[in-house]
Order: structure tokens, then C-alpha cells, then sequence
């Protein structure tokens, strides 16, 4: 089985405008059409069995309505045997109104997480709302993902840095928590030497499914850029940067993402295994089969 831990896709009628829109301000190529049926269609050819959706909440107004839109789309994947689909998380915003019962909701309707983008909310991740909203999440058993690092189509600054995280965990002690981009978007180095013995220390008492993560998302990999010359000092870890955060943070702490559309599944599919088998030997198979499904298991409860 393959889960894939981080991908976004938008309602039919709005998919177009908004891929467009997101290509443009990122000036990336993406490589589905941007809906469900266009990520089954990646699915398929990849070998993915189930895609985790990530709403990004923008609108503080509008976090109960994206959530609800979130649990009718699950509907089809709760009723099935859960082995195969497309199953999204929640959403917040930290300026939303009540957002303890928006929280609340979001849990009753059955949504195992939420996601965090500080850079869309203008606050870094340690920010008094976002701490209170990590808070109430753990409180109540939702995960929360976090993009990390950069984002290709935000203006600094960065929003979600290694301090900001570490502050985190030590003043709210969250209970799940994935950083995506493995931690951060190019700022892999600082990671690996700041977070990964911290992450070792917090992890150590940790239950399946619990404590801190990473995902590989838009990590790995060529990036398609629509005018590659303007993008000279933006790149992704090379192979070998991949296998050393992987042997530094454990397999038990990584989850493999994608952030389809802006990275084609099955390279992605292809490029984890094989990095992970030339470098890893024996061991590859077993460490695989945490990184591609069991971690995530483990925190969707699956």
C-alpha cells in the first residue's frame, strides 16, 4: 500500500482558475487538472492507494464551510473499505471567529486533521493563535500539518522556521504534528543539524502515531519551472541530502507526501523507492513500508 500524505485538490467548478492562478504566482508547472477525478487518474498510474487532500483555509470566514465540503467528500471513502481514494483533512484560519468549536465540528464530521499555512495567514507559526490552535487540536485528537520552510509562490518571510517550531514544541507540546516539506523548504541542512535531535528527544516516549513528523513532499526531484532561468538559486535536496535526513530522523518519522499537483506521483513513487534501496540494502523494504504507508496509518487511525 502507498499514502500519499499531502495533496491538494479544488472543487470542479473552481480547479481551473485556481491551478492557474497558483502556477502563475509559483511559476511551476502542475501535473494534474487540479480536481479529484484528475488525482485518480495520477493515482492509477502510480500505484497510490490513498491521497491525503490538505485544504488551505485563506478566508477566516470560511474554515466550517471548507471543512464540511472536506467531510462530504470523504463520504465515498468512509463508506468503502478504506484501502483505496481520496480522503482530506480540515482547515483553519487564525483569525477565524470561535475557533474552538470550529475545531470541535470539524472532529464531530470525522476529519483526523488539520491544516496549518502561516504564510497564507501573514503569522509566524509561533504566533499566540496559532500555539492556541495547535492546543485545542491535540486536546480534542486532531493532527496538524504545517507547510514548513518557503513557499515557491509567497514573498518572504518565512513564516514556519526552524525556531518558530521548536518554540512550539516546547510551549505547547503538540501532540501530532507533520512539518511538511521535510521540515523546510530549502533550509534542509539547519533541519537535520536543529530539529532532528530534538525531534529524537520528543519522539522517545511518543505512541504510534504521535509526536513529530516529516513529509517528503516537494522535496525531491526536478521542479518544472514555466521559465527555469528565473529560478537559479530555488532546487530540491539531492538524493544522497534525502537518505541522510531520512537515516538522521528515523523511518519511523517520515511519511511520504507528494504535494500533488506541483509534483508528479509516480516519479515520486519511483524516486523514494530507489533512493531508499540503493541506499539503505536489507534494510530498504521493511523501512519502506513505514515510510509509505504505516506511519501514516499509525496517525489516521487506519
Amino acid at each position: 500500500m502507498i499514502i500519499d500524505f499531502h495533496t491538494h485538490t479544488f472543487p470542479d467548478k473552481i480547479a481551473a482558475p485556481a491551478l492557474e492562478s497558483l502556477k502563475s504566482s509559483s511559476e511551476s508547472a502542475a501535473h494534474t487538472d487540479g480536481t479529484n477525478s484528475g488525482l485518480a487518474i495520477s493515482m492509477a498510474e502510480s500505484g497510490v492507494d490513498i491521497s491525503i487532500v490538505l485544504p488551505v483555509v485563506t478566508n477566516p470566514q470560511k474554515a466550517s464551510s471548507m471543512n464540511c465540503y472536506a467531510a462530504r467528500m470523504n463520504e465515498e471513502f468512509l463508506l468503502s473499505d478504506r484501502t483505496s481514494g481520496i480522503f482530506s483533512i480540515g482547515g483553519i484560519h487564525p483569525e477565524t471567529p470561535d475557533i474552538k468549536t470550529v475545531l470541535k465540528e470539524a472532529a464531530e464530521l470525522g476529519l483526523k486533521g488539520i491544516k496549518l499555512h502561516p504564510d497564507y495567514y501573514g503569522v509566524m507559526f509561533n504566533d499566540i493563535r496559532i500555539k492556541r490552535i495547535i492546543d485545542i487540536a491535540s486536546e480534542i485528537g486532531l493532527f496538524i500539518i504545517t507547510h514548513a520552510g518557503m513557499d515557491i509562490g509567497l514573498y518572504p518571510p518565512i513564516c514556519c522556521t526552524i525556531d518558530s517550531i521548536l518554540d512550539v514544541l516546547r510551549d505547547v507540546r503538540p501532540e501530532t504534528l507533520v512539518l511538511a516539506h521535510m521540515g523546510g523548504w530549502m533550509n534542509w541542512e539547519e533541519v537535520t543539524v536543529r530539529l532532528a535531535p530534538v525531534m529524537k528527544e520528543y519522539n522517545k516516549n511518543t505512541s504510534a502515531g504521535k509526536g513529530v513528523y516529516l513529509d517528503t513532499a516537494f522535496s525531491i526531484g526536478e521542479i518544472e519551472w514555466l521559465d527555469p532561468a528565473k529560478h537559479k538559486d530555488y532546487h530540491q535536496m539531492s538524493d544522497a541530502q534525502f537518505a541522510e535526513m531520512i537515516e538522521a530522523f528515523g523511518e519511523d518519522r517520515i511519511l511520504f507526501a507528494t504535494d500533488s499537483p506541483w509534483a508528479e506521483q509516480k516519479d515520486y513513487v519511483e524516486r523514494v523507492g530507489r533512493i531508499v534501496k540503493d541506499s539503505f540494502g536489507e534494510k530498504a523494504e521493511s523501512m519502506l513500508e513505514k515510510i509509505y504507508h504505516k506511519n501514516a496509518e499509525g496517525i489516521l487511525n487506519l
